[in-house]
């Protein structure tokens, strides 16, 4: 009996250890696929565009951008719960619960419109710059940072007085940022083609990290625990896995055209970048400083900002149909198709 039970302990350690080495070695598989598909009226006004998406996860809300309203769902029977309108061109929403308040960045009307989150009534307007445009709420400083893409600078509001503080420069064109949690928050600047590191409490920049072989960085989130920022850039086509510490770019991966938006899901460990191109790319997180891809899923063309229901797991995209491509001109020789108005839809992917 002593025998057998010494054999049935080393076969399972055996099998123990061939599980832990297969399971490292091959990437769990994941099965995300188009669950519900919302067609949405066009935005007052006749225009149609579209920008970050906020998912506030406590209160079962999504909050989409959409031209001069944003729309807001239910986050789990997906209906319209209201719309928040009056604006001019809307990009981002942070919300701030502890004082029951909304932020919505306007850039055509260079504020920050202020909005009570039980009415969804707008309660006020902070004065900010052109192009206010994507927008963070950093709970160590409990302070409101908007970043100005034409303007290349950032606002930095008091939430509860609802006042500017502080305009920081940053010397270039910026695009979305993520907060940490403990003081920084870390900012893609598309024209420098670098993150800048801002000191929370200090207001100013602490350091400048160069995304190269990544170029020109739009779309980031970070893995909070392990210390490590995605940022997904358009010149070259790139995923950059960045130390949130040093700055030191551990890992580059191929992706699709016009990146948009990046999700970590700290649940399952799984970075998803979302792109003009129509792709959502998947990666799985082995380790801080190794990603792998395990899904490309096909979504729609135009479907580049996203967000993630923590609860969940389901990513929210928004799109619309689009028009011919526009000649090039000086000002834009790079154009991009025009939405057709009246064509907004939101994708809803879940497992």
């Amino acid at each position: 009996m002593k025998k057998i039970s010494v054999t049935a302990a080393l076969f399972s350690s055996a099998i123990l250890v061939i599980g832990i080495v297969t399971a490292a070695a091959f990437p769990p598989v994941t099965s995300y696929h188009l669950i519900k598909k919302i067609p949405l009226a066009a935005a007052p006004g006749g225009g149609e565009y579209f920008d970050y998406i906020t998912v506030d996860a406590p209160a079962r809300r999504v909050y989409l951008s959409h031209g001069t309203e944003v729309v807001v769902l239910d986050a789990d029977n997906f209906s319209v719960v209201g719309k928040i309108a009056g604006l001019k061109k809307c990009h981002g929403v942070a919300v701030v619960p502890a004082y029951g308040k909304g932020f919505i960045t306007d850039g055509d009307a260079e504020t920050v419109v202020v909005f009570d989150m039980k009415s969804l009534k707008v309660t006020g307007q902070i004065k900010s710059f052109p192009d206010t445009d994507s927008i963070v709420y950093d709970p160590a400083s409990k302070l409101i940072f908007t970043f100005n893409g034409d303007s290349k600078n950032s606002t930095v509001i008091d939430p509860a007085k609802e006042t500017v503080v502080k305009t920081i420069d940053l010397q270039g064109a910026p695009e979305q940022p993520v907060a940490d949690g403990r003081g920084m928050i870390y900012d893609n600047n598309q024209e420098r083609n670098d993150v800048t590191a801002i000191d929370t409490h200090a207001l100013t920049i602490k350091a400048r990290w160069p995304v190269a072989p990544a170029g020109a960085p739009v779309a980031m989130d970070m893995d909070r625990k392990n210390r490590r920022i995605y940022s997904s850039g358009r010149a070259p086509k790139l995923l950059a896995v960045i130390d949130a510490d040093n700055g030191k770019v551990v890992q580059t991966l191929p992706i699709s055209g016009g990146a948009d938006a990046n999700v970590f899901d700290s649940g399952t460990n799984m970075i998803f970048v979302s792109t003009r191109d129509g792709k959502i790319h998947v990666f799985h997180e082995d380790s801080p400083n190794k990603l792998t891809e395990v899904q490309t899923i096909d979504s729609e063309y135009g479907a580049k900002t996203m967000a993630m229901d923590p609860k969940t797991h389901n990513l929210f995209l928004t799109t619309a149909d689009f028009g011919a491509t526009p000649p090039p001109t000086k000002e834009q020789p790079r154009p991009n198709p025009a939405a057709i108005p009246g064509t907004f839809r939101v994708l809803i992917y879940g497992r």
